[in-house]
């Protein structure tokens, strides 16, 4: 049978709360409106009778609590005369010379229509008088301060559906904590609470006696801490070399051998004090219950990132204890300080090869992560080691739609790892690849991890959320093995949306100009609403001056770019590219007004309205660098559309003067000098509308994507990775 909990919801009508300073309201605020409720008014033999409830409500272990958001109101200071009328020669006319402020009132405000909710389990627990703690919860009236009118309700329901009915809605959930950082210290009744209150009750009735004003005994209650934080500890990987301590990197790709050596040695160290079975599930995790996973320690080779010229390589582990771990963050601390990784199962140092645990005294790094006072909050987060996921990557070269669902399903299975963590929070966003995101990164599939962590189930992936919040972030299933770690990006923006086309109604690529006006017309009223309908849009969209005219900014590259691909030649569009202006055009500098005006109004396109062609819904699809022939990186580009060259070519020097314009272009653009290869040009009736294909060579690597030439914001001079897939 389930185990029982006892569920206590207590509603404010006028959405306001003046129990200063605490937030959010401490049980012992609820107990002691119960008291209140229960008594007041009632004969003494009332009272006598309702002593055996609320001496069971103290017995209670503290609750879990669930209180919707709140916001602090304006400050409002109240002005009294002040008990001292002896300055102003005892004369009550004058009690206005000796008013000062007495009393500082800031409530919080909250939805009138959201509950504070108060859960006690009652495994255990016999005999619940639920008929009378409900009429009990119905005298409510009142909680925190006089003004504060409340109603509650009580009901008794299986702890599995009362923990869901707190996590409904919003809420912010606080729990109670036996260690740990940090965290709300809350009051809770104990024993002796209900002894204490009757007490300073009558206390309170006596207080002028014989001419002395005596204080009341304060109540009994126990403070208790409400969501504290995980303790982490930082150790550095030393080298046991050398008379010099100094760092023993470890390669990226050997994260996960890493992580399972210092966990393996760990456990032997903590096991002969708290046994070999409560330690196997909580530092290995070999037969962890649901239980057991918010309370495993958690182990993390951080490499080391945050600069250009960083190497990615291993050098600190970070181990989290959670709060409420039977095992104590002390006794893990000194276990792990005796880490080395080149003992053998008796203990000895068989390999001095091999780096130990040194506690760090710089914790610099763990900003990076997001972690700590100097850690900076975040909406965008990319991985440093991949996810696993268990999603596997189709085998051989697969067609677009195969793609896009493929990637669908990746993002589906991050979602999942994103609830499996814990984590809260709408996601925006979700772009899958294989390739690192930063030049120093190591590729998914190069990571050296168990079987069950086969490359096909390895992701690199970013994840776009809809607030900023700090670290930090490790998802998957290799999350407890040094995978999936992930770190904050600052000031990351989207520069590139990728959509797919709807096979029916399909387009021709005869139709792709017809399809690019209709998009950009989008994008424009989707502007026009952003910045309001009383505003101009923003030249970033329109191409346009404030006056009307066309832009007047050098080389005419402020706006954004549009793109159309038909990728598997079948002679319908199936892609389609929207850039902003600094992606085609290097050379540029973007205001960070801008990179967010792009990204939001960007990212809520979705139904494009083309007349004859029918409307069509477009799918954001996810971006993988590494396979994209338009967005990927190489030396050797190919067009994939016309390449209009930006001066007419002269009679009879066609070739040479379209090689001279791609190179005067690609000068502008901020882009090296390629050799230029013209594979074929035409020119219309009269010689004019010159357009060639072109084939582009670079002496190092330059990354899409590549739109160059005269029409290029209209998906003209389009370039495509040569021998890519799709290109």
């Amino acid at each position: 049978m389930e185990k029982p909990a006892l569920l206590i919801q207590v509603r404010l009508p006028e959405g306001r709360y003046h129990g200063m300073p605490e937030w959010p309201p401490a049980p012992f605020r609820l107990y002691q409106a119960l008291v209140a409720a229960g008594l007041v008014g009632e004969p003494a033999e009332r009272q006598e009778s309702l002593a055996p409830l609320f001496e069971w409500l103290e017995t209670l272990l503290p609750p879990w609590i669930a209180v919707p958001p709140v916001r602090r109101g304006d400050q409002v200071e109240l002005f009294m005369p002040n008990n001292d009328l002896d300055t102003v020669g005892g004369d009550p006319r004058l009690a206005s010379k000796i008013r000062g402020a007495s009393k500082t009132i800031a409530p919080w405000i909250t939805t009138a229509d959201q509950p504070l909710a108060y859960c006690w389990p009652l495994s255990g627990v016999e005999d619940v008088p639920v008929d009378q703690i409900k009429a009990l919860a119905d005298q409510l009236y009142q909680f925190g301060r006089g003004v504060d009118m409340a109603f509650a309700t009580a009901e008794v329901l299986p702890e599995t559906d009362a923990r869901e009915r707190l996590q409904s809605a919003g809420a912010v959930l606080f729990m109670p904590t036996e260690t740990g950082v940090g965290g709300s210290r809350l009051r809770c009744p104990v024993p002796g609470s209900y002894a204490s209150l009757r007490h300073r009750h009558q206390a309170q009735r006596r207080r002028l006696a014989g001419g002395h004003l005596t204080q009341a005994p304060p109540a009994r209650f126990l403070p208790v801490t409400y969501n504290a934080g995980p303790r982490r500890l930082l150790f550095d990987l030393v080298a046991t070399q050398g008379s010099r301590p100094q760092f023993h990197p470890v390669p990226l790709p050997k994260a996960t051998g890493l992580v399972e050596g210092v966990r393996d040695r760990l456990a032997q160290l903590l096991a002969p004090a708290f046994g070999q079975a409560l330690v196997e599930r909580l530092v290995i995790g070999r037969g962890a219950n649901a239980e057991d996973k918010p309370r495993r320690i958690g182990i993390t080779g951080l490499p080391s990132i945050g600069s250009p010229f960083a190497d990615h390589a291993l050098r600190r582990v970070l181990i989290t204890v959670p709060p409420n771990c039977p095992v104590p963050a002390q006794e893990v601390e000194w276990a792990a300080g005796a880490v080395h990784l080149g003992v053998n199962p008796d203990g000895e140092i068989t390999d001095i090869d091999q780096p130990q645990l040194v506690r760090a005294t710089d914790h610099g790094m763990l900003a990076h992560y997001g972690v700590g006072r100097q850690a900076q909050t975040a909406r965008v987060w990319r991985t440093v080691t991949p996810v696993v996921v268990p999603v596997k990557r189709p085998r051989g070269r697969v067609t677009g739609a195969q793609k896009g669902q493929h990637e669908s399903e990746v993002a589906g299975g991050v979602l999942a790892a994103l609830r499996h963590a814990g984590v809260k929070g709408g996601v925006e966003r979700i772009r899958v690849q294989r390739e690192p995101f930063g030049a120093r990164g190591v590729h998914a599939d190069r990571f050296e991890a168990p079987d069950r962590f086969e490359p096909r189930r390895r992701y690199h992936v970013e994840i776009c959320f809809e607030t900023a919040f700090q670290g930090p972030l490790a998802l998957g299933d290799g999350r407890f093995l040094g995978l999936g770690l992930f770190a904050p990006v600052r000031d990351a923006y989207q520069d590139v949306f990728s959509f797919s086309l709807p096979t029916n109604p399909a387009v021709k690529g005869s139709a792709r100009d017809e399809l690019l006006r209709g998009i950009r017309r989008a994008l424009m009223a989707l502007a026009r609403d952003d910045y309001g309908q009383g505003r101009k849009i923003p030249k970033l969209f329109s191409g346009h001056e404030a006056d009307g005219g066309p832009s007047t900014a050098a080389g005419n590259h402020q706006h954004l770019f549009l793109a159309a691909a038909d990728q598997n030649d079948d002679g319908l569009l199936d892609r389609v590219l929207v850039l902003a202006p600094w992606v085609c055009d290097r050379s540029l500098t973007p205001r960070l007004s801008d990179r967010r005006a792009f990204e939001r109004v960007v990212s809520a396109l979705e139904w494009v309205n083309l007349g004859r062609l029918g409307r069509l819904h477009l799918t954001l699809s996810s971006l993988d660098d590494g396979v994209d022939s338009l967005l990927g990186t190489g030396h050797r580009w190919e067009s994939v559309t016309p390449y209009r060259p930006t001066r007419h070519p002269k009679r009879g020097r066609q070739e040479a003067d379209i090689q001279a314009d791609v190179v005067q272009e690609c000068r502008r653009r901020g882009l090296p000098r390629p050799s230029v290869r013209v594979l074929s040009h035409e020119q219309g009736p009269k010689g004019g509308n010159v357009r060639a294909r072109v084939q582009l060579e670079f002496s190092v690597s330059v990354s899409g994507a590549l739109l160059l030439g005269r029409g290029s914001h209209r998906g003209e001079g389009l370039f495509a990775r040569a021998g890519a897939p799709g290109g």
